[in-house]
C-alpha cells in the first residue's frame, strides 16, 4: 500500500492529527459518532496516479482500469485483520437513471475483479456478490465539491435494501471507489444495519486524506470552513436514527 505518514484512525482511515497521544486511536469524527460499520480500509491515497485512474474508469469509460484497481484492493483486503470468512460483496449502487447513462457502475466492476483475486488467493473464503442488494432510491447531486454537511444531507435517507433477507445475518464487504467524509459509507452501512446485517466492513480503492482535499474543479459550492456544522450536531446524520448518547442505531 502506497506510504503514508503518521498514524491513521482504527475504524475509517482517517490521518490522525500530529501530535495526537498514541493511546488515541480513533479520530474525532469517529469519536463523536461511531460509525455503523467495523473498519473502513483504503488501497492508497486520492491523488496523483490513482487519482488519475479513478477518473479514467468513471469519466472516461476505461472499464479495464477496474481489473487491476480490484486486484490491488483484494491484496490490501488480504492484509486485513479479523476480517470474516463468510462475505457478502455489496457494491455501493448508481442511481438507476445514472448507471443508464454510464453504462456501468464502477463499484461493481471493482467489486467483480476483487473477488475473483480473492476465490484465486484464498479459496477457502466463502464469498457471494449481491450487485443489488443495496438500491439508491432517488438520484443524488455528485459527491465532488461538496463540504462534508452536504455530503451528509446529499445521501441522507438515500439508499435502502429492497430484500433484507438477502443481508440478514451476514458479514457484509461494502464496495466503491472514493472514501472522502464518509457520508456515502456511513448511510449505506446505517441501510445495510437496519436490514440486519451482522457487520459491515467498507473497502475502496481511494481514501481521501485532509491534507490531500483539495477544492472541485466541478463548480460545486463549497461552504467555507467557518460555516461547516460538526457531525454531531449536523441533523443530515443524527436524523438517520443515531443517538449522540449511546451510538445506538434504530432497528
Amino acid at each position: 500500500m502506497p506510504a503514508q505518514s503518521g498514524s491513521l484512525c482504527l475504524r475509517c482511515g482517517e490521518a490522525l492529527d500530529a501530535g495526537a497521544p498514541e493511546i488515541e486511536l480513533l479520530c474525532r469524527p469517529c469519536r463523536a459518532a461511531a460509525p455503523p460499520f467495523e473498519k473502513a480500509i483504503a488501497w492508497g491515497i486520492y491523488r496523483d496516479n490513482l487519482r488519475t485512474l479513478l477518473h479514467l474508469l468513471k469519466y472516461e469509460d476505461m472499464q479495464p482500469v477496474a481489473k487491476r484497481l480490484g486486484a490491488l484492493l483484494a491484496q490490501r483486503l488480504l492484509e486485513v485483520p479479523g476480517l470474516p470468512g463468510d462475505l457478502l460483496i455489496v457494491p455501493v449502487p448508481l442511481f438507476r437513471g445514472k448507471r443508464r447513462q454510464r453504462g456501468f457502475n464502477q463499484s461493481e466492476l471493482l467489486a467483480r475483479s476483487l473477488m475473483a483475486v480473492l476465490r484465486r488467493r484464498r479459496p477457502e473464503l466463502k464469498l457471494q456478490l449481491a450487485a443489488g442488494a443495496l438500491e439508491r432510491q432517488r438520484s443524488t447531486e455528485s459527491q465532488a465539491g461538496l463540504s462534508p454537511h452536504q455530503r451528509r444531507q446529499n445521501v441522507r435517507g438515500a439508499f435502502i435494501v429492497p430484500r433484507p433477507q438477502v443481508v440478514e445475518n451476514r458479514h457484509v464487504l461494502l464496495i466503491d471507489d472514493i472514501y472522502t467524509t464518509g457520508a456515502t459509507a456511513r448511510a449505506c452501512s446505517l441501510a445495510l444495519r437496519r436490514a440486519g446485517a451482522a457487520s459491515i466492513w467498507v473497502a475502496t480503492v481511494a481514501r481521501a486524506q485532509k491534507e490531500f482535499v483539495v477544492p472541485s474543479f466541478l463548480g460545486h459550492p463549497v461552504e467555507s470552513p467557518g460555516t461547516e456544522i460538526p457531525m454531531e450536531e449536523d441533523f443530515a446524520y443524527w436524523g438517520e436514527g443515531r443517538t449522540a448518547q449511546t451510538g445506538g442505531i434504530e432497528r
